[in-house]
């Protein structure tokens, strides 16, 4: 039944987003929704201004029509797809007031912190007093399942969520590059909600189905980009999904991709303060420092796709 569900849920969304796509392309066209492009970006991403962008809608409503056909079995996936539809809603503003503004920054970092703050909170409450979770996470390698204290669990819950939503924010800056990347990363979520039983997997197939038929249009060269709408969504899944299964630290291992966008940009920039204008990579996040490298773009993808897999499959024995 579980499983029957979760692919049912696949196709579900994938059908869903493959329909809006091919129609919801030329309306943001139209309406002049296109990509704002760094000024001091790779120079072959300049031919991308004006890329139809926001089409993290299409992923979200692949997601959320998914999730709430088989919610009346599976209750718990409404949390997860909270934490996702909350933060693609803060994506959603974030979009609009770029194209708005005709820049590259939409809220600003404060007003974005302050919202997305808001939302994990809301999560951090519902899970810790309904959800048969917890505050118990297990530990990688050593099997040991540790119950926090809410003094601890709640600080490390908010840094986990808004720091794995901050790398797959990170982690979309290539045709296709994020939606290749989480792809295994669903897949493993979904098979370890099945495994040991949590009741989340049809959301994880959700996910899986919206970004497969995504992936579709947002292949390189992307006829659309999921903006900040559909990467603060996926970041809110993963780790929404992960503490919902008691395995947000393995994030880390999993979602490795996401982790070393976050590092390098961190790294970046505390590098370019100490030596007062030196950078330590040609161009952060280091997916665009492999563009300097003179790497292309789908090589890029292949590679951080690949490694995700391997990571899940780690992941996988590590459980």
């Amino acid at each position: 039944m579980v499983i029957r569900d979760t692919i049912l849920a696949v196709f579900v969304a994938f059908a869903v987003t493959a329909v809006l796509c091919p129609a919801a392309i030329p309306i943001l066209h139209r309406m002049k929704f296109g990509q704002q492009v760094r000024s001091d970006g790779p120079e072959t991403h300049l031919k991308k201004q004006g890329t139809p962008t926001m089409g993290g809608i299409m992923i979200l409503a692949g997601i959320v029509v998914s999730t709430l056909v088989f919610s009346f079995r599976y209750p718990e996936a409404l949390k997860v797809l909270f934490l996702t539809l909350g933060f693609g809603i803060v994506g959603f503003l974030d979009d609009f007031l770029k194209i708005r503004k005709k820049q590259s920054e939409g809220l600003n970092p404060k007003q974005k912190l302050a919202l997305q703050f808001v939302i994990t909170a809301i999560f951090c409450v519902w899970m810790m007093m309904t959800s048969d979770a917890g505050t118990t996470m297990l530990i990688p390698f050593v099997h040991i399942p540790v119950t926090l204290p809410a003094v601890l669990f709640i600080p490390l819950l908010f840094f986990i969520v808004l720091g794995t939503d901050n790398g797959t924010n990170f982690t979309d800056g290539l045709d296709g590059l994020l939606a290749s990347v989480t792809i295994p990363v669903a897949i493993f979520l979904a098979a370890v909600s099945v495994y040991r039983g949590w009741e989340i997997s049809p959301v994880c197939g959700a996910v899986l189905g919206s970004l497969m038929a995504f992936l579709l249009f947002n292949a390189y060269p992307a006829r659309v980009f999921m903006g900040d709408t559909g990467s603060l969504a996926i970041g809110g899944f993963v780790a929404g999904a992960a503490y919902m299964m008691q395995i947000p630290l393995f994030i880390p291992v999993f979602g490795f991709i996401y982790l070393i966008e976050v590092v390098s940009v961190i790294i970046q920039v505390s590098y370019f303060r100490a030596t007062h204008g030196k950078r330590f990579f040609r161009m952060a996040p280091i997916h665009h420092h492999f563009e300097k490298c003179g790497a292309r773009e789908p090589q890029i993808v292949a590679a951080f796709s690949v490694v995700t897999a391997l990571l899940c499959m780690l992941s996988w024995l590590l459980l």
